[in-house]
């Protein structure tokens, strides 16, 4: 049996679920978040937990055991806690600014970059080089934040551009490191 999910997903206090055949709905403070979810897996609640069962050991059932349990398992931390994503931003003139909800970017282009936030979705800016995306849907956010490191990934030479907070870049010597090396 999957090790993940024959786990049980315990509900936080002010956190309804309601399971309509293959639909599951999951409320609470934060939002409410609804997901199909593959129509063979069996989702039950009981005395404050959801638990998920297959129906047999077929190797398509065993990979939709532990999906299925992680994805309600998000669903019920999004709605109580919320998921955040935070990027840094490397670089001589560099900067990250709020313009209402949007973000605007000054990353090296001609022109500024301005990204209007999705539905559920919340920009913050710290100081002028970190971006944090905050939503409910883990999907969701980590989406939008590849979507805003996408607008200038960094590059090996310099380093310089948009990444996650503690990536690592792997760096290249260049022309000079080349040379010297013959």
């Amino acid at each position: 049996m999957s090790r993940v999910g024959k786990q049980p997903i315990a509900l936080p206090p002010g956190v309804e679920v309601r399971i309509d055949g293959p639909a599951v709905s999951v409320k609470g403070p934060k939002g409410e978040l609804t997901r199909r979810l593959d129509p063979d897996m069996h989702v039950e609640q009981q005395d404050g937990q959801i638990l998920v069962t297959r129906p047999s050991d077929q190797q398509r059932h065993r990979a939709m055991h532990g999906l299925t349990r992680t994805l309600i398992a998000n669903m019920v931390a999004g709605v109580s806690e919320g998921f955040s994503k935070t990027l840094e931003m490397q670089g001589v003139g560099y900067r990250a600014q709020m313009q209402g909800q949007d973000l605007v970017l000054a990353v090296g282009f001609s022109h500024p970059v301005q990204i209007a936030p999705p539905a559920n979705i919340e920009f913050q800016v710290e100081g002028t080089s970190k971006i944090v995306v905050k939503g409910i849907s883990k999907e969701q956010v980590g989406q939008v934040a590849a979507n805003v490191r996408k607008v200038r990934p960094p590059e090996p030479y310099k380093g310089k551009g948009i990444r996650y907070a503690g990536e690592y870049v792997r760096r290249k010597a260049g022309k000079a490191g080349k040379a010297a090396a013959r």
